[in-house]
């Protein structure tokens, strides 16, 4: 397996992860049996870089990805995150606390549930809603100094709010949304602000939530109950503009003898040895699907070709649905 630099923390970690959140929620149905085999052969394959949060499934993914890891731990750079504000176990209301005493309590929920001592990267899941960056960081430096976890990094945080940040303790990562059609935020903004730090970008849904393998034309391929079905961007009026996109990707996938997931994830892999993608499954089929795009070799009038495909801003429809938009870049 290849490796990749965390920033300058000097942990290099497999070149691609695996996001484990669909193992939980949001896209079809649960397979507790196939989800556990799915993280054995991704160690297997190399793949040390474990993408978990509280929120995935309300502690559901956190307790699966410990069994699954129950007597492997030293084979894997577990990653989690935490949420002030959002309706979970540690929080039933949903109520944004005021100070920073969850963080600590949040971080030893999320050890019990993994079963842990210690946590090897830890986030912030989106930008706290009432307590400064500031206040939150020093309090996630505080975990590090007492070895709950090795190293902080921000989900989804702005430009500014990382800066302000890695003022107080050093970030190893940032985790944002990032392939072919969400190009806008990490190119214009957050990679340069990445690289003059010396912080790592975490790119998740590099497929596009699988928009960019071509399977999802039309709202009826989604599975019933699929979170997909509430992105404007899954949304007909708008996937019926995207679709558009895709007959580039289809054809140079098909002039390179792979799928267009895999041209789409090697395009993302293309673009910096500091951006390290989790692409997301629950199956060893798409799992071992993605580690063969480490092995394809795009050209730079390829890389050109597909960004023509994709200009900056082309794609229809927001991320997230209007309430969720409010959180992001922060």
């Amino acid at each position: 397996m290849k490796k990749r630099p965390l920033g300058r923390t000097g942990v290099s970690l497999s070149a691609i992860g695996l996001g484990c959140m669909g193992m939980s929620m949001a896209y079809g149905t649960r397979d507790d049996a196939e989800s556990i085999r799915t993280v054995h052969r991704a160690l297997e394959l190399g793949i040390d870089h474990l993408d978990s949060a509280e929120l995935y499934g309300d502690g559901h993914n956190e307790e699966l990805l410990g069994t699954a890891l129950e007597d492997r731990r030293d084979k894997a750079f577990v990653v989690t995150k935490f949420h002030n504000g959002v309706k979970n176990r540690r929080n039933p209301e949903g109520i944004a606390e005021k100070g920073t005493a969850y963080v600590k309590k949040a971080c030893e929920l999320s050890l019990a549930r993994l079963g842990m001592d210690y946590i090897d990267l830890y986030y912030t899941h989106r930008v706290d809603p009432v307590n400064p960056v500031e206040e939150v960081v020093s309090a996630m430096d505080a975990l590090r100094r007492e070895g709950k976890i090795r190293f902080i990094g921000l989900s989804e945080a702005g430009a500014e709010t990382l800066r302000r940040a890695a003022k107080v303790a050093p970030i190893a990562a940032l985790q944002t949304e990032y392939s072919l059609w969400s190009r806008d935020e990490a190119e214009q903004k957050m990679l340069p602000v990445c690289r003059e730090l010396g912080i790592a970008y975490v790119a998740y849904s590099p497929m596009g939530r699988g928009f960019l393998t071509g399977q999802f034309k039309t709202p009826e391929a989604l599975p019933q109950g699929d979170r997909r079905h509430e992105h404007p961007r899954f949304q007909k009026e708008h996937l019926l503009k995207n679709t558009t996109l895709l007959p580039p990707l289809e054809n140079m996938a098909a002039r390179k003898k792979c799928t267009p997931a895999q041209l789409a994830l090697a395009w993302v892999l293309h673009k910096g040895d500091d951006i390290l993608p989790i692409p997301g499954t629950k199956r060893r089929k798409w799992l071992e699907e993605n580690v063969a795009a480490l092995e394809i070799s795009l050209s730079a009038a390829e890389l050109v070709e597909l960004e023509r495909a994709f200009p900056l801003g082309i794609t229809s429809g927001t991320r997230y649905p209007e309430p969720l938009m409010k959180s992001l870049g922060r």
